[in-house]
């Protein structure tokens, strides 16, 4: 396997390459946070061994950027903070494992032999992304150009219907079914209305347009032309 070794401390660091690299693994390694998340966006890495003190960026951000970034690698946190709200925490930024140091090598090797056996992660089917417009449905969180957008529910319901169809024409008729539960349109601007106003917040003045108007048959949105 290949594997990232982010760990600022010298010792260690040499301890668990020699080791893993007696295992066969080629291991790469990085001595700070902000070299290992460069390192780990741009490589292919079957698994991941961060640290969470690190210096310039700490594991848990380290963490919480690669799984933004949809970086599917395994990642075990190798660290001192063991405690159980620490370790909670951990797994919670995104983290598959946590091993706590002191650490037998022999754990560390079958950990991260088990981590390499796992088939890669699904793609998230609850974070999307056009262009510059980021998309949580689980958190139910809009950015745009990194600029948070507060949406009302019926004005988020809306922009999911798009982004699940992105690419796709949405007829007025599927906006109506999945909105309000009606087959027609018994007041005509209902769905225009609603759309406008998700435009005033998504497309704003200066962004490229990303909402577009089929005409005669409904809305799309999707990547600018």
């Amino acid at each position: 396997m290949r594997i990232l070794l982010i760990e600022d401390d010298t010792e260690t660091a040499r301890l668990v390459t020699d080791s893993l690299t007696l295992e066969g693994h080629q291991v790469d390694v990085a001595f700070d946070g902000v070299d290992g998340l460069k390192k780990a966006v741009v490589g292919t890495f079957d698994v991941l061994v961060i640290d969470r003190m690190l210096p310039h960026l700490d594991g848990l951000s380290v963490v919480q950027s690669l799984r933004q970034a949809e970086v599917t690698s395994g990642i075990l946190f190798l660290t001192a903070v063991g405690g159980i709200e620490d370790r909670i925490e951990g797994l919670a930024s995104g983290a598959d494992d946590y091993l706590v140091k002191p650490f037998a090598l022999g754990e560390l090797l079958a950990r991260v032999t088990a981590l390499g056996r796992r088939p890669p992660s699904p793609k998230q089917d609850f974070l999307f992304r056009i262009d510059d417009l980021e998309v949580n449905l689980v958190k139910h969180e809009v950015r745009r150009g990194g600029d948070v957008i507060h949406l009302q529910p019926r004005e988020f319901r809306m922009l999911e219907i798009l982004i699940k169809n992105r690419g796709r024409v949405v007829t007025r008729s599927m906006i109506l079914e999945q909105m309000w539960g009606l087959e027609t349109d018994t007041k005509t601007s209902i769905v225009q209305t609603n759309v406008s106003r998700l435009r005033l917040k998504i497309d704003r003045p200066g962004d490229t347009p990303l909402i577009r108007t089929v005409r005669g048959l409904g809305y799309i949105i999707d990547q600018p032309a």
